[in-house]
């Protein structure tokens, strides 16, 4: 990384309480300051996927922006989970993580995450999808897993970066983006909003 970065790092808002999303913009080089929003995140009737991850990531962020009025850079993002057209949220108990892995296992599944990144009146977002090939996964180890607390706060109840990885056979994506915040697509649209002078470059869709 340039050291002129290192030397005098851009600080950004980001619109969520992930520790790995905040790890993830740190790789970057920047300085984060977190100001967490909720929002309801009930997908509607006939939406897709794709348009349901979308969705939330920009009004996260332009929720953070309404509420906090940041002179920082906005940060927002969602992951979700996806097999078939199911969408898998976070699990709210032990028995939805068991049922959560169940359905997982043995399956190929997507996971999307949108990035919404907004500053000086200026708006882009990028959408990333991986696929992800869980392994069977044994049942007792997922009655054990579900008594810890690493699944509940992931969506698809496992992350990439925990246990669960032992049962992943295969990915083909991004695993900062199935961590929650994909590197490349963040990159982009932070130099393309001339936040950042490094990474790749591409024009990207407005909010």
């Amino acid at each position: 990384m340039p050291d002129s970065v290192l030397a005098n790092p851009v600080s950004v808002c980001l619109a969520s309480a992930s520790p790995r999303r905040r790890d993830l913009l740190h790789q970057l080089g920047l300085t984060v300051h977190v100001q967490a929003v909720d929002i309801d995140e009930t997908r509607r009737h006939g939406e897709s996927p794709q348009d349901y991850c979308v969705r939330l990531a920009v009004q996260k962020n332009r929720t953070a922006f309404e509420r906090f009025n940041p002179t920082q850079p906005i940060v927002a993002a969602d992951t979700i989970v996806v097999l078939g057209d199911q969408t898998l949220g976070k699990p709210l108990n032990r028995e939805a993580v068991i049922q959560t892995l169940k359905q997982l296992s043995g399956q190929r599944h997507q996971v999307m995450t949108a990035v919404a990144v907004s500053h000086r009146g200026h708006a882009l977002y990028d959408l990333q999808i991986s696929e992800v090939c869980f392994a069977p996964i044994d049942d007792k180890w997922i009655q054990a897993y579900a008594d810890t607390e690493e699944p509940y706060d992931k969506a698809g109840a496992y992350g990439i970066q925990g246990a669960a990885a032992c049962f992943i056979a295969t990915i083909s994506g991004s695993y900062s983006g199935i961590m929650g915040l994909p590197l490349f697509e963040t990159a982009r649209l932070l130099r393309q909003l001339d936040i950042i002078a490094y990474g790749p470059q591409q024009q990207q869709q407005t909010l």
